[in-house]
């Protein structure tokens, strides 16, 4: 055993472990014949430390624990058993004694009560083994991903607006991400947090899922639920920051442990939180563990690191700041830290999805670490966001004179392998709901939602919805609330829903638009330029070479005889449309369109077609002097 000890040791004080968590925290151990669990805890300038619990009557002479080379602490107890609450009593060398949770703690105690609790995680019985060995046939970059985000505590509460479980909540979640044509959930921040309104983004107890749901093994019935029903579940993952919070990683030996040393760099000016120290090598294998942890122990299938631009910049919100050792911004101590990351979980799970969410131009973070990426599977496309939403809510008669934000777009847009979000972010803090952002009267405002949503899916790059746009929530996001789910009492928000459901089906047996949406060779221009119309077509290409044709017209007004070049010979069918009257559309007929041997721009065939007011619609090509199979089968099931 102290062998075993003695290599992670060695590993944790180099920064290349990735298992922290099996040897420090809180396990059971059996010594001289007799039960009882070991605590182990890293805290290098402590004076001394204790752990004190249930089992000892919160008595810190009861359990002094033993100092090991390089600061790792450990006790162990007889009496200690599964459930017990407990903290560590640590001693600053100044004479001050503070009461510190676990940092490698499995379980919390229910708020406000902030100790650790011992918890064992084994014995829970997966099923989802299938599952992974579909997973591991094939990678999430030629495969659809859409994803649904949603905040645990208000996607829906009990009657009484006290909050489901883990296990209670399960069933709901994957029954309606599987009916409604998702194919993974991403949860915000479920590792513990003391302050609700923070949504999770400040971290205490890293290891931990929030005490809010239930206990850690409710929590793998929820991922186990959800993998059954053939629904991803990723996480969203803070490493770049924590809370000033005096029981979590705060100064946590009396002297700045986790976080960096220097005051003038050490905290984040916005946020009042503590910045970790990427280049200590103890900090850099707490974190690497922890999302190994995620995905070794629970399931996860990715993780979405949060705040990645905070981590890249050494003068993020902070105008006087020290650069790096060659006199630039960039922090390079983080960057090889997201490297590490990226490598350890890919190694660890090679169909894993690692995205970042990065708001700047930083480059290469899809890219792998040997070309000097950052080694991310996906970057959020915050540029392709807020272009769209920036446009779309301007009035349609003055969406001309921005139809550049819809074009940029593609100058970029295979830079990288992205994800296109509608996110949390853009519907709180006065930001308005999706369709509040809309301009125009009720029913123009669910024709435009529906329009933003077809123009997401017809565009390059995987999908992701935040939860309550899919039926079209008027009010902002509120996490102290469940969605308003009677409003699909009304016709228009059960249109709105049954358009998302049919939209999401459409784009997973649709291979043009997933299978090859990171490079060109799946995209091709029609029409980018008819700002006078705020009209916008193109195709996209499967591997195979079949297409669609994606038509989008961005005013309410009906286009009658609208040319398009055409890329072949042949009738061109729509195959799905916003605008029919059973999402709430105006069932405006769409024929199909021969395409006749007259070029249009740098197409040798053309075609005159009708476009809906405020719509999208896709089309196949059916039959050709060159023909190959039609694209699409509208009425094939999922793929999934």
């Amino acid at each position: 055993m102290y062998e075993q000890f003695h290599t992670f040791l060695q590993e944790y004080h180099a920064g290349t472990s990735t298992g922290a968590y099996s040897f420090l925290g809180c396990h059971r151990q059996n010594r001289n014949g007799l039960d009882g669990f070991v605590f182990r805890v890293w805290a290098p300038n402590a004076k001394s430390i204790s752990v004190v619990g249930d089992f000892n009557f919160w008595n810190g002479s009861d359990l002094p624990m033993m100092k090991f080379a390089q600061g790792v602490w450990e006790g162990w107890s007889q009496y200690a058993k599964e459930g017990d609450a407990y903290k560590y009593l640590v001693e600053h060398y100044d004479g001050t004694a503070v009461y510190k949770a676990d940092p490698v703690g499995f379980r919390t105690c229910r708020a406000p009560d902030t100790s650790s609790v011992i918890c064992d995680l084994s014995g829970f019985a997966w099923h989802d083994k299938g599952y992974f060995a579909r997973q591991a046939q094939r990678s999430a970059l030629d495969a659809p991903v859409n994803i649904y985000e949603l905040h645990l505590g208000s996607w829906r509460r009990k009657k009484d607006g006290s909050l489901f479980s883990y296990a209670e909540i399960a069933p709901q979640i994957a029954d309606y991400a599987k009916n409604m044509g998702y194919t993974h959930v991403e949860l915000m921040p479920l590792a513990e947090y003391p302050y609700g309104p923070s949504w999770g983004y400040q971290v205490t107890g890293f290891y931990a899922p929030t005490s809010r749901y239930g206990s850690p093994k409710e929590f793998m019935t929820l991922v186990d639920t959800l993998h059954l029903a053939g629904v991803g579940v990723i996480l969203d993952w803070v490493p770049a920051y924590f809370p000033k919070d005096e029981y979590g990683l705060y100064e946590f030996d009396g002297t700045c442990t986790y976080e960096l040393a220097d005051p003038a760099m050490n905290e984040h000016p916005e946020w009042g939180t503590r910045i970790f120290d990427y280049g200590r090598p103890e900090v850099k294998s707490f974190l690497i563990s922890n999302a190994v942890f995620w995905l070794k122990e629970y399931h996860i299938d990715g993780i979405r690191v949060d705040a990645v631009s905070s981590m890249l910049y050494l003068d993020y919100s902070r105008p006087n700041f020290k650069p790096n050792r060659y006199g630039g911004r960039e922090n390079l101590e983080a960057i090889a830290f997201l490297q590490q990351l990226n490598k350890a979980c890919f190694q660890l799970r090679p169909s894993v999805i690692m995205a970042a969410e990065e708001s700047t131009a930083y480059p290469l973070v899809t890219k792998p670490d040997y070309v000097g990426g950052l080694g991310f599977l996906f970057k959020w496309n915050m540029g392709w966001m807020n272009d769209t939403l920036n446009y779309l809510r301007k009035d349609p008669l003055e969406r001309k004179y921005s139809h550049e934000k819809l074009t940029f777009s593609m100058t970029y847009a295979f830079s990288e392998n992205y994800i296109l979000p509608l996110s949390h972010d853009e519907v709180v803090h006065g930001k308005c709901s999706l369709i509040n952002k809309m301009p125009g009267e009720y029913d123009w405002k669910f024709a435009n939602l529906r329009l933003l949503l077809g123009y997401q899916m017809a565009h390059p790059g995987k999908k992701l919805l935040f939860m309550g746009g899919e039926f079209g929530q008027f009010i902002e996001w509120n996490s102290d609330q469940s969605l308003d789910w009677m409003l699909l009492g009304y016709d228009r928000h059960r249109q709105m829903q049954a358009y998302t459901r049919d939209l999401n089906h459409f784009y997973l047996r649709s291979a043009p638009l997933w299978s090859d949406d990171s490079s060109w060779a799946g995209f091709s221009w029609i029409q980018p330029d008819d700002r006078d119309y705020s009209v916008l077509a193109f195709r996209r290409i499967d591997r195979r070479g079949q297409e669609l044709i994606c038509i989008l017209n961005f005013t309410p007004v009906v286009r009658e005889d609208y040319c398009l070049g055409l890329p072949q010979q042949g009738t061109y069918r729509c195959v799905f449309s916003s605008d029919e009257v059973k999402y709430g559309g105006n069932g405006t007929r769409l024929p199909a369109v021969s395409a006749k041997k007259e070029p249009f721009g740098e197409y040798a065939y053309s075609g005159n077609f009708r476009l809906a007011p405020m719509s999208v619609a896709f089309y196949v090509r059916e039959h050709g002097t060159s023909d190959k199979s039609p694209t699409i089968n509208p009425s094939a099931g999922s793929s999934r």
